[in-house]
């Protein structure tokens, strides 16, 4: 018998449930949807909406609609989209995520009330990422994007620095970002940090290394956009060297697994359950396919 199991943390948050439920309401009434980019970074979540009449746009096209309705997803928006939405008569169905309209605010107010001109705004964070080009968008882009520690030569350790974080990013490699600029600021007095990771994706972390521990093969279920998809993805590798990364549920008939051993199921914040229950339903279909033929 198949020993499978689907982690009951793995799925969507909160800021994409209340994305998609405002989605799924909107199209229910009829007429046309717009969403501003993609809702959520899985392809087989958004051809469902696609399906139910979502129209995926991008900025430039939003930029031209007129007396249209516009969904804004979880990731958030720069100033701009809503002042184009005012003169052009757009209708917003506004679900960006509070955690991250709180850290839109926060970075606003430290350049506002930044103790110099040359201080240097810092995200921790994805560059071209829907929720940092909101962020950038906060403060006319006078922000330094780091990916890694690998970009802090575009920091001036000299001058004053404040840190934050996207929302989705880890905290270990915000901690450990934190002592390196510790280490290497002039005047430690000038470094200001603040730890605005969502806790919702953080605490994925440990029950992903968990679960991982407890089974002998994992498959991670996510996108391949997902920022927070590539995170999780990681730990549970170095967990478990047996972790196997996929985005639909066919893409298991091409990885010769072992299916006397055990199981795990687990995805990202952005990865829906029904498409981890879609891939159990797979396997499940491979095991007995595989019985007859051994008979």
């Amino acid at each position: 018998m198949l020993n499978i199991e689907i982690d009951k943390k793995s799925g969507f948050c909160f800021g994409v449930v209340n994305a998609i439920k405002k989605a799924e309401e909107e199209l229910a009434k009829g007429g046309t949807l717009y969403c501003l980019g993609d809702i959520v970074h899985n392809g087989q979540e958004i051809n469902r909406l696609e399906n139910l009449g979502l129209i995926t746009i991008d900025h430039e096209q939003f930029s031209k609609l007129k007396n249209a309705n516009v969904l804004l997803r979880a990731h958030g928006e720069p100033p701009l989209t809503y002042q184009i939405a005012k003169e052009n008569n757009i209708t917003l169905i506004d679900a960006s995520c509070p955690v991250v309209l709180k850290l839109q605010s926060r970075i606003k107010k430290a350049y506002d009330t930044a103790p110099t001109e040359d201080t240097q705004i810092v995200i921790y964070g994805e560059t071209g990422h829907a929720e940092v080009n909101g962020l950038m968008g906060q403060i006319n882009d006078h922000a330094i994007v780091i990916d890694n520690e690998s970009n802090l030569n575009k920091i001036d350790f000299t001058k004053n620095i404040i840190l934050f974080s996207q929302t989705t990013k880890s905290l270990e490699g915000f901690n450990n970002l934190v002592n390196t600029v510790t280490n290497r600021i002039e005047n430690k007095n000038n470094f200001e940090f603040s730890d605005t990771i969502c806790r919702q994706v953080a605490n994925r972390i440990p029950n992903i290394t968990t679960f991982a521990q407890q089974k002998d093969i994992i498959i991670f279920v996510s996108g391949k956009k997902s920022s927070n998809g590539k995170v999780l993805y990681e730990h549970s590798k170095k967990t478990n060297k047996n972790t196997f990364l996929i985005s639909t549920a066919d893409e298991v008939l091409d990885l010769n697994l072992d299916l006397t051993k055990s199981i795990g199921i687990c995805g990202a914040t952005s990865t829906p359950r029904w498409l981890m229950e879609e891939v159990a339903a797979k396997l499940s279909g491979m095991l007995k396919e595989n019985e007859y033929y051994t008979g």
